[in-house]
């Protein structure tokens, strides 16, 4: 049963089905450095996938602490894990392409050495997949962790939403941001060829890279209901040490970085077939849309001297001319003027405010309801 939830076919929201099917080969690739200790639960929760061929390739990114000892020994006592070690350290890209390049299945995951798999979620996306041959990109819901990992809470899949490729695009540059975190995601292995791998070029933001390239090439699923993995927040996620969890001058180097993505896969898909015009510009909207919302922040929470106000009012402007005309701007002017002791709680601030954490809480729920 098929039933639309927008206009035309550029979202559908579908039934689970259980198509017949041979077994499904998938493969997960597990990127490490340094987190040997997570390595088993990791493996684990990539084998732990019935109804799925799974074969794990471990990546050791010459890790100085025994990991790739940690990966060879779980290897050798598993006949589906296999293991890469660099004779030097490498980076997460050559990581994350080379595991890449050797995987043999149909289906392909990149899991970090410190996430999880949730039960049966490869068997679940690949059901989309085997269902639908046009999806290339399937997603599901990701809840954060620290600590112990969290029990699966569901385990059959409610319902599927399948995006057309290029909506899901346009929904994303109108959005700025990233959606997925990245272990949940699973690619059709043609879709990941025609890619061609992460993007060394975009070394913060190639996974972001990875989704939008994907979106140009196929549609776009997403499994309502239980969980597709598990994302764990501590220290030392690469995402919180580079952009020093998003704090101070990070705040401005995520807003960059993410630009010059879309900027480079905007052009690399017009390339291949034109794309609308006005995506780069919705983009750009959005991006700096953010950045000055940041500059709000730091006066409604008291900390300007604290934050890059000033690299983000320029990021905004250079990034969409046009925002010197908005509601934000008239706002963030008064409370540039009022300074951060008068401003936090000025009777002409508050509305703005209120609308502004509003638009925040809308965006989580949407998240965590839909995926968008």
């Amino acid at each position: 049963m098929t039933r639309l939830a927008a206009s035309g076919s550029r979202v559908r929201l579908l039934e689970p089905t259980a198509p017949e099917r041979a077994a499904v080969r998938a493969t997960v690739v597990i990127p490490c450095y340094r987190y040997g200790h997570f390595l088993e639960a990791a493996v684990s929760s990539a084998l732990d996938q019935p109804g799925v061929n799974v074969d794990v390739i471990i990546v050791d990114d010459a890790s100085p602490d025994g990991s790739g000892d940690r990966a060879e020994e779980i290897a050798g006592r598993n006949p589906a894990v296999s293991v890469i070690r660099h004779p030097r350290n490498a980076g997460h890209i050559a990581t994350f392409n080379d595991g890449l390049a050797a995987a043999s299945g149909d289906y392909v995951v990149v899991l970090s050495a410190d996430d999880l798999l949730a039960p049966g979620s490869i068997s679940r996306a690949t059901s989309l997949m085997e269902a639908h041959p046009n999806v290339g990109l399937v997603y599901g819901r990701t809840p954060r962790f620290t600590g112990q990992p969290p029990l699966p809470t569901r385990t059959g899949a409610e319902s599927w939403l399948v995006w057309a490729g290029r909506h899901w695009l346009a929904q994303r540059c109108r959005a700025g941001r990233n959606c997925i975190f990245s272990p949940e995601a699973i690619m059709r292995t043609s879709v990941l060829r025609q890619i061609g791998g992460y993007d060394p070029i975009l070394p913060h933001t190639s996974d972001l890279a990875m989704w939008l390239q994907a979106a140009t090439l196929a549609d776009v699923g997403y499994v309502l209901g239980p969980e597709a993995a598990f994302y764990r927040e501590h220290g030392q996620n690469m995402h919180s040490s580079t952009f020093e969890g998003n704090r101070g001058s990070g705040m401005v180097i995520d807003l960059r970085e993410r630009r010059r993505t879309f900027d480079e896969v905007l052009a690399w898909a017009d390339h291949r077939a034109p794309l609308p015009p006005d995506l780069r510009e919705q983009a750009h909207r959005a991006l700096a849309t953010e950045a000055l919302d940041l500059a709000n922040r730091a006066y409604f929470w008291g900390v300007p001297d604290g934050w890059p106000v000033s690299e983000l009012v320029d990021f905004a402007v250079e990034t969409w001319p046009e925002i010197r005309r908005s509601p934000r701007w008239r706002l963030f002017s008064v409370k540039h003027s009022l300074g951060p002791r008068w401003s936090r709680h000025n009777p002409l601030c508050l509305p703005q405010n209120v609308m502004v954490r509003a638009q925040n809480q809308i965006r989580e729920w949407r998240w965590e309801r839909v995926g968008l």
